[in-house]
């Protein structure tokens, strides 16, 4: 499959989105340039859902995607993130009830590390029970930005 990326500038610093070139379906969202795409121009309408997300008017991507990689059970975790509300987080120990797997918290964290649309999917929003944060690939500063964003700006609607 044929990929191209585009680049954002965001509060957190550079965004990646990373597109299949048939059908225009969002493969990856990254914090780094992908490796062997070219560059080419987002769709606007996917464009106009970060910049909406990040300026606090839209919380919810409906932009379609694609995964091009993962196991059924991490497709499982990934999906099943979108039922985090904005502004809010849950635990990977929720996270692994409502993917019907009650004792694989760990399972979903590594599941949650191979996320291919981090913010689309938000596993952000996912920390430990105690309420640290637990990880983020990414980068950790950008799990507690994302976080504080959301968090200011639920609280100001």
């Amino acid at each position: 499959m044929t990929l191209f990326y585009d680049f954002l500038d965001s509060p957190i610093g550079a965004i990646y989105l990373l597109i299949t070139a048939k059908d225009l379906k969002l493969a990856g969202v990254s914090f780094v340039r992908p490796a062997g795409a070219r560059r080419g121009a987002a769709p606007a309408r996917l464009s106009d859902e970060f910049n909406s997300y990040f300026h606090g008017h839209g919380a919810q991507f409906n932009y379609p995607i694609v995964f091009m990689s993962g196991t059924t059970f991490e497709r499982e975790v990934w999906l099943a993130l979108r039922k985090v509300p904005y502004g809010q987080t849950r635990s990977y120990k929720w996270l692994s009830q409502e993917v019907g797997r009650p004792g694989a918290s760990r399972a979903v964290g590594q599941a949650l590390s191979r996320n291919p649309l981090p913010i689309v999917l938000p596993c952000h929003r996912i920390i430990e029970s105690g309420g640290g944060l637990g990880g983020y690939s990414p980068d950790i500063a950008i799990k507690r930005k994302l976080l504080e964003m959301e968090y200011y700006q639920a609280a100001s609607k």
